[in-house]
């Protein structure tokens, strides 16, 4: 799990993509430079992970609430709606949005 780190780490640091690494068993002491024009140090992408770390534990909420939209029949519930003169697709919505609030203290 901690290569997702490692990479999303360099690519922080390198965002137009230009260095290249490869890690072995996830250890920050396995970290291979395949191509590396920025001299990125191990050390310099150590640092980054809790940072990076960070950033992805924020976006958990998105995450949850995604796997959520994405099992609805979004198109077929607001047609139904339209048709119905119902509220069935906004309260499916609402109820996730409250589910997963932007705090990450969900579910609720």
């Amino acid at each position: 799990m901690i290569s997702k780190f490692i990479f999303n780490a360099v690519k922080t640091l390198d965002p137009e993509g230009t260095t290249s690494i490869s890690v072995t068993d996830d250890d920050t002491d396995k970290i291979l430079f395949l191509s590396n024009p920025k001299n990125i140090t191990v050390e310099q992408i150590i640092d980054k992970i809790p940072e990076v770390e960070a950033e992805d534990a924020s976006q958990e909420y998105a995450r949850n609430r995604k796997a959520e939209y994405d099992a609805l029949d979004q198109f077929e519930m607001q047609y139904d709606d339209e048709i119905n003169g119902t509220t069935t697709w906004k309260d499916a919505i609402a109820e996730i949005k409250t589910k997963w609030p932007k705090d990450n203290s969900g579910p609720v």
